[in-house]
């Protein structure tokens, strides 16, 4: 399954080079963290999630005919940063008493 992934994603995204893949034991299910390339995230995702809703549906194809349970998430590095020139975030206002 990790190659079935891998190899999809690689199709999909302009970096196939900085295509990665985590795979961990999560509540009785494999976790599959798929990491790409900032810029080609959307690429993965799709419009409206089509694309990663495809992949977890052919990843759970291949998941059930050997009697497992799996899942995919796409890891966003985008988000834990802030963007470049931006303001750094304010600290938390105290609570009025």
């Amino acid at each position: 399954m990790e190659q079935l992934l891998t190899y999809l994603a690689r199709a999909l995204v302009d970096q196939p080079d900085q295509v990665g893949l985590r795979v961990s034991e999560v509540e009785g299910a494999r976790l599959f963290e798929l990491k790409v390339a900032p810029e080609d995230v959307g690429k993965v995702i799709g419009r409206d999630g089509r694309t990663v809703n495809a992949l977890r549906t052919l990843l759970s194809a291949a998941a059930q005919k050997q009697g497992q349970k799996v899942r995919l998430e796409i890891l966003d590095d985008r988000r834990a940063a802030p963007a470049p020139g931006a303001a750094p975030a304010a600290p938390p206002a105290p609570d009025a008493q």
